[in-house]
């Protein structure tokens, strides 16, 4: 057994060709938008260091582009330049300050772009359009096809003079490289296409040149897609017979491996919590079944007891995990002191990671504040004069502010008034298949117990409750309440009105014929209707949008949405505003046409915007210089938001706590 305790595999080294790394935990690739005009940024080397210092055993950068044809999105990284080298300087020193190999992936992403950003041609095999990008691309000739060739040898030389130890080829779910290797994307008949050494001729092209380029002494991995999940594309069959062949050429070092592709099927390359861990397990292991090389496995990991598992199992040599190691940098080294129930573990929500990239924000974390402003946010430092501090509150609002505040040193009291913690995050974590969002209050209540931070439930708090402890500061996050649209009170005696976290919390018991209101855009609606539709009701959701829960594209949650909704008989109406007729009945009106449809319902379920809580912070407000206090409120008592406003809104306050003095 190694030094990881409990792991048997997780924590002994392996040599990927020329070099070893420490543990089989992989920082794998990733995009993360924190290029600066075609270069890497101080924020990219603080956001690997983070990673290296946590433990992993490897680094693997986002993807670096080979060509001035490639550029599918604004803060790519334009690793065709020379300009990029002092960028790869700043990260391999800062990831080997701490012993840590860090590879770069380099790409060129083919027909899965657009031409926005460069006015050129997108270039692919052949004229086949994306889905998603919706352009026909320049089927590329066999001159061009050279000239990509040498992009990708120039490249990783380029990133051999930054330092990097290692190189991998993106020739998967998102690449010109999975392009011509997919039936599916490559229709040429040529000898780029047709049969699979054709498809194949351009992956070994570039191996050839690339580790021509590099030499002996850097390692050189490719990341294969195992199966695309789209009709006639890759499947795993194909795949394991590219791995084979790669291994036979003995030009690689290692085989990291994918599933689906990054538009059509993006949703489960990028799975959320609807999606069991390790659901593409089965392309590691089928490669493994096949090749000696080291192989890299993903899938959802959240914790290093599945990550050890997997391994343990013969599915892979190597585990990626992103999202774990965005969500606790210090994934690696927790699991290896034994540490592994303080982790901060990922909740596969998809909002402020995945959704911020398609927003075309920086990448950041639901529920961990630094993640995207390690190079801006200081690190905690205890503040020479502890103040007393009195969070009301327990939801993550009021958690991540206490969390904060005594990590810079005060004293810090959290009271809520329910028995448990968690606020509305605990009911929303109550519906199907939505448990895991439950974590960030599991994570946050252990951050408060190894801080030091007395939690206290059953406590309602009042002004005599407040003077009574005298704090310094009283940081007010009593949350939101649900406020019952202007029509809920037209509704004729038979037809009942509740609200969704109303419904949530067992207070209402909706039954029979159920109309959902979504007025949000979000999991609420859909949630509470997949919970009412599995207790046997008839439901319908309505929506003033073009679409139910259409933020749930952003999070990749809308395609297994459509697929619960239809097994479960969910009715999904769109373009409809409430109505409330003057005999008390509901009608859906066509705001488009003024067409007005009546609905025959027993219950009707809003998913509608709360109000602030806001009569505690206004009472101590009026009252904080006789109480000798200072005030201040977090999230939904703010403005009712998402989870990652409030756990921002909590970090700030608790960091600056006692500056106003």
């Amino acid at each position: 057994m190694s030094g990881g305790g409990q792991y048997d595999y997780l924590f002994t080294p392996l040599r990927l060709g020329p070099v070893t790394i420490p543990n089989r935990i992989v920082f794998s690739a990733h995009l993360t938008n924190y290029a600066e005009n075609g270069v890497p940024s101080e924020q990219h080397a603080a956001y690997y260091e983070a990673r290296a210092a946590g433990g992993a055993g490897l680094i693997i950068t986002e993807e670096h582009s080979v060509h001035p044809t490639d550029w599918p999105y604004e803060k790519m990284i334009h690793a065709f330049h020379d300009d990029v080298v002092p960028g790869y300087r700043r990260i391999t020193d800062a990831v080997h300050r701490h012993d840590t190999p860090v590879f770069a992936q380099i790409n060129h992403n083919g027909g899965q772009a657009s031409s926005m950003y460069t006015r050129l041609p997108v270039w692919a095999p052949s004229p086949v359009p994306d889905p998603m990008f919706r352009e026909v691309p320049k089927a590329v000739d066999e001159g061009e096809i050279a000239e990509i060739v040498r992009g990708y040898a120039e490249v990783a030389a380029r990133c051999v003079t930054g330092g990097f130890d290692g190189i991998e080829l993106q020739c998967s779910h998102s690449s010109i490289v999975r392009g011509f290797l997919s039936p599916a994307t490559n229709v040429r008949t040529d000898r780029y296409g047709g049969s699979l050494e054709n498809r194949s001729r351009l992956l070994h092209e570039i191996v050839d040149a690339v580790r021509a380029a590099i030499g002996p002494d850097i390692a050189l991995g490719v990341r294969l897609c195992g199966d695309e999940l789209i009709e006639d594309g890759t499947t795993i069959d194909e795949a394991v017979e590219v791995a084979v062949e790669l291994e036979r050429r003995g030009r690689i070092d290692y085989i990291n491996t994918s599933i689906g592709v990054a538009t059509a099927s993006l949703f489960v390359i990028e799975a959320s919590m609807h999606i069991p861990p390790g659901y593409s397990l089965f392309i590691p292991s089928a490669i493994r079944a096949r090749v000696q090389l080291p192989v890299v496995g993903v899938g959802r990991f959240k914790d290093p007891l599945q990550a050890d598992r997997a391994i343990a199992d013969g599915h892979c040599d190597l585990v990626g995990v992103v999202r774990g190691q965005i969500a606790d940098p210090d994934f690696a080294a927790k699991a290896r002191a034994g540490m592994t129930p303080e982790t901060r573990l990922c909740l596969s929500c998809n909002q402020e990671c995945v959704g911020r990239m398609g927003l075309n924000r920086w990448l950041g974390c639901i529920e961990n504040p630094m993640a995207g402003r390690e190079s801006v946010l200081p690190a905690p430092t205890r503040r020479p004069l502890a103040r007393e501090v009195l969070v009301v509150g327990a939801g993550p609002a009021g958690l991540q502010s206490a969390i904060s505040a005594a990590e810079h040193g005060h004293r810090v009291t959290v009271a809520e008034r329910d028995d448990e913690p968690g606020g509305a995050v605990r009911w929303a974590a109550s519906v199907p298949s939505r448990a895991e969002l439950g974590d960030i209050v599991r994570n946050q209540v252990i951050e408060c117990q190894r801080l030091g931070v007395k939690l206290e439930y059953g406590v309602d708090v009042d002004l005599a409750f407040v003077a009574e402890r005298a704090p310094d500061d009283v940081v007010v996050a009593t949350g939101s309440v649900a406020e019952p649209p202007y029509w809920a009170g037209e509704l004729r005696g038979d037809i009942r009105y509740a609200a969704a976290i109303d419904v949530l919390r067992g207070h209402h018991e909706p039954t029979g014929r159920v109309l959902v209101v979504d007025d949000i855009g979000f999991h609420h609606a859909t949630s509470v209707a997949e919970l009412l539709a599995d207790r046997g009701c008839s439901v319908e959701i309505v929506t003033a949008g073009m679409v139910v829960g259409q933020d749930l594209g952003v999070t990749l949650d809308m395609e297994n949405w459509w697929m619960r909704a239809a097994a479960k008989g969910i009715r999904q109406t769109v373009n409809r505003l409430i109505t409330v007729n003057p005999e008390g009945d509901v009608e859906l009106m066509d705001h488009r046409t003024g067409h007005v449809d009546g609905r025959g319902i027993d219950w009707i379920v809003g998913a509608t915007h709360p109000k602030p809580a806001v009569r505690l912070y206004a009472e101590l407000g009026e009252r904080a210089d006789e109480l000798g206090i200072t005030v201040h409120r977090v999230g939904d008592v703010v403005a009712p938001r998402r989870i990652h406003a409030a756990v921002v809104d909590g970090d700030r306050v608790g960091r600056l706590l006692g500056d106003e003095s």
